[in-house]
């Protein structure tokens, strides 16, 4: 070590005006402060060893690179102009050829002009004195300062608490402030804009700026350590507690209600031999409820997730039944007539006869209301011997109904599916999902996309609920649904069901049902006994009739109630024993016909033919009305008639017009005419094509002046050319027809084929006629009444 030098004895008179500039990197002094340095480049250690050798005295100066790469030829520009002359107290060499310095700061000062850059940098330089004002206020900052700077102290503990007491013992402002602004961790670039301020008033302000902010980021790191610390003796004190609580209940006897919980939920894991992923996501949730408390709200859903998770039957399933005959027993039992879908369900049982692993079919039951499609599904899982959910899904319009709700919801539950097979609790259930037509959407999603994987062998074996998380292998479930209609089922949902019509029911097969289920069902519900009310079979016939004009049964199951509901009144009076149910008593019970039918007498006159229509309740009547009256070339249409209707009459009227002499029609009727054709039920919106027939025989009577063919009706779209098209909706329309007691039907050539789906009965009772063109029709309404 070199001898010391005292600093006490320089002042800034004594200080050389030119000094050797050594460059600082990391660090910033201060007048009076103390600051240790290590130099290792070659120009440097040059400046010291020459410093060394005369006074001692350098000056340094922070770079504005902050980088080392360019100490030993720092260009003057590099450097802030403004510094701190500094004593070497001592210097020490190193074996590593770097050298240790002591240095102690004297005063400021400016750098007016360098003189030298080699063997290192020299500079003339102005020194500076501090501009001093005593005042008040500057007192008050230094006091202000002083509190600051001790409450930093005592909330550093990297700070010794002789700090605290070498700043209270400084009387000077100005090196108070040099001193904490030294002692604190501010960054480099603020030390030197401290450095740079001469006036010691405004020195104290800025100093105490960065003081303030250093005590806001102390006392928040220590609040938040407080915080931490807290909560960590929380959790260790309750943790504690717990395991004494333990071992108090172990030394009484008493079991731990949380623990046996927990250990029932590890059996029930255990034997319900979870699928792989499954059975990771149980453990994990279990692993997570060990380590809560029971009172924290994260228990109860953890809770009631392992409860879903091992109440759902992942290996549970019911045992097919497999006897054909006795399947086509119970389905005959159960429904009558039916025949597509009884065969269907009875191949599906053949094939998994033949292939047991065969994946489920995904039928939908599509047809008018009451025609026993949800009954159906009932009997179909009685047949079968498995398990029956049923899902009404008119309305759904949340997707979070199909597929569940995430756990990060509160009150977060599964979707209907899951939910089913929980309540089933089986694997292979038939699940009926009701009304698939009617599923809307909305924000919230669209739930007919969710049944696109439900409703898919290929991919239902890995769905995946929401809630549940974990795939659930759906592919040895049953689906069936239902509808009224499918055009408003998405193409893609109805390609991935196998569509089986039931179309409605014939009088004969409504008078069986009639006498083998309604009547013993009403009879139960109205407490009556078989020997207290019977009905004749023409009573039936008179109630279908006269009363109900459906596809379905549910009007007529009402009548029956009604009827039923009258004779309970009777025999509950003692007014009769015993009532028998005929025709000329059914209007007592029920009031007067309500269906007399007039087509007799509304096609007695020229201008009105028969028509079919297809309704979402089935096949009804269509009446078509035609008149002339004085005018020229006027055509009006009325009955609430959609644009494919009106554009089918323009068009008999056009073929009229041009066929008119061919159909013994006057040429020039519709120069002196006008044409109103009217369809009644006027209330009732009407479309499509297949009116177009009947439009054109209800204008050729008229312009004829000839009535139609008694009990005839017609389907069927025409062209300008007079030929006729196929129309749909042929079964219910012919089943409308039968019903109104129509004895003949004139249908498009190229629904000939459709005949096969209309029973037997049917087609024994009704006269059928096929045509491609319109003459032929024209000549078939006009023959021999």
């Amino acid at each position: 070590m070199t001898d010391q030098r005292s600093p006490l004895d320089m002042t800034t008179d004594n200080i050389p005006e030119t000094l050797p500039i050594l460059p600082l990197f990391d660090a910033a002094l201060f007048p009076k402060m103390v600051l240790p340095l290590v130099v290792m480049q070659d120009d440097s250690i040059k400046l010291v060893d020459q410093a060394m050798a005369k006074d001692r005295i350098v000056g340094l100066l922070v770079s504005k690179t902050q980088s080392k790469e360019k100490e030993s030829k720092a260009p003057q520009n590099d450097l802030f102009a403004i510094g701190t002359s500094a004593l070497i107290i001592k210097m020490a060499k190193t074996e590593d050829n770097r050298t240790q310095l002591l240095v102690q700061g004297l005063s400021r000062f400016k750098v007016k002009e360098y003189t030298a850059q080699k063997p290192y940098l020299k500079a003339k330089v102005d020194h500076i004195k501090d501009i001093e004002i005593k005042d008040k206020e500057t007192e008050a900052l230094k006091n202000n300062l002083l509190n600051q700077f001790g409450k930093i102290v005592e909330l550093s503990p990297g700070l010794p608490k002789e700090v605290w007491a070498m700043a209270k013992s400084i009387q000077e402002p100005g090196i108070l402030a040099d001193m904490v602004a030294s002692t604190i961790n501010a960054s480099i670039n603020d030390k030197q804009q401290i450095l740079e301020i001469s006036n010691v008033n405004t020195r104290l302000k800025e100093v105490l700026k960065i003081v303030n902010n250093q005590m806001e980021i102390l006392e928040l790191g220590n609040k938040i350590q407080s915080q931490v610390k807290g909560d960590m003796d929380k959790k260790q004190r309750e943790y504690y507690l717990r395991q004494q609580l333990k071992a108090i209940r172990e030394e009484l006897g008493e079991t731990d209600e949380e623990s046996v919980e927990i250990d029932d939920y590890k059996t029930k894991i255990a034997e319900l031999d979870l699928p792989e992923e499954a059975a990771k996501e149980a453990e994990r949730e279990l692993n997570r409820l060990s380590r809560m408390h029971p009172s924290s709200a994260e228990y109860t859903v953890a809770t009631t997730y392992l409860d879903w998770i091992t109440s759902l039957p992942w290996h549970t399933g019911t045992k097919d039944n497999l006897d054909i005959k006795k399947a086509r027993k119970v389905l005959d039992e159960d429904h009558y007539g039916l025949e597509k879908p009884k065969k269907r369900i009875l191949e599906y049982l053949a094939v998994r006869k033949l292939r047991p692993e065969s994946k489920g079919p995904i039928l939908c039951f599509a047809g008018p209301p009451g025609t026993g499609k949800t009954s159906l599904g009932a009997s179909i899982a009685r047949a079968l011997g498995r398990k029956f959910h049923r899902i009404s899904l008119g309305g759904v319009r949340d997707e979070a109904e199909i597929r569940g709700h995430r756990r990060t919801y509160v009150g977060a539950l599964p979707g209907r599916i899951v939910q089913g097979l929980r309540r089933a609790g089986s694997d292979n259930p038939v699940f009926m999902l009701d009304e698939i037509d009617k599923v809307g959407s909305d924000f919230r999603g669209d739930p007919s996309s969710a049944l696109l994987e439900v409703l898919d062998p290929e991919q239902n074996f890995t769905f995946t609920d929401h809630y549940l998380d974990v795939p659930f292998d759906l592919s040895k479930v049953m689906f069936i649904t239902t509808a009224n209609i499918l055009d408003t089922i998405p193409p893609a949902l109805r390609d991935r069901m196998e569509v089986l019509m039931l179309l409605g029911y014939t009088v004969d097969e409504k008078i069986k049902i009639v006498n083998r289920y309604l009547i013993p069902r009403q009879r139960k519900e109205h407490g009556l006994k078989a020997d207290q009310i019977h009905f004749t079979t023409g009573a039936v016939k008179s109630v279908i009739n006269g009363y109900t004009r459906e596809a379905g049964l549910r009007n007529l199951e009402r009548e029956v109630a009604n009827i039923c509901r009258g004779v309970a009144a009777q025999i509950a009076e003692g007014r009769v024993k015993s009532v028998n149910i005929t025709v000329n008593n059914v209007a007592k019970y029920l009031g007067p016909v309500r269906l007399n039918t007039e087509r007799k007498e509304r096609t007695s006159t020229p201008g009105v033919a028969m028509g079919l229509a297809w309704t979402q309740t089935g096949g009804e009547l269509l009446f078509i009305e035609a008149t002339a009256m004085k005018g020229k070339k006027g055509l009006t249409l009325t009955g609430q008639l959609g644009d494919v209707m009106k554009e089918s009459a323009t068009a008999a009227l056009s073929f009229i017009r041009t066929n008119a002499k061919m159909l013994g029609i006057d040429e020039d009727f519709f120069d002196t005419k006008d044409i109103h054709i009217h369809i009644p039920a006027g209330a009732i919106p009407k479309d499509g094509p297949s009116a177009g027939v009947t439009m054109l025989t209800a204008l050729t009577s008229l312009l004829k002046n000839q009535t139609i063919k008694k009990d005839l009706a017609m389907t069927g779209e025409i062209t300008l050319r007079g030929q006729v098209l196929p129309v749909g909706g042929i079964k219910e329309k012919v089943l409308a027809a039968h019903r109104a007691g129509i004895k003949t039907l004139i249908l498009p050539k190229w629904n000939e084929k459709d005949l096969e789906d209309i029973p037997k009965k049917v087609q024994k009772d009704i006269s059928f006629h096929f045509v491609n063109k319109m003459i032929d029709v024209i000549s078939l309404a006009f023959s021999a009444n």
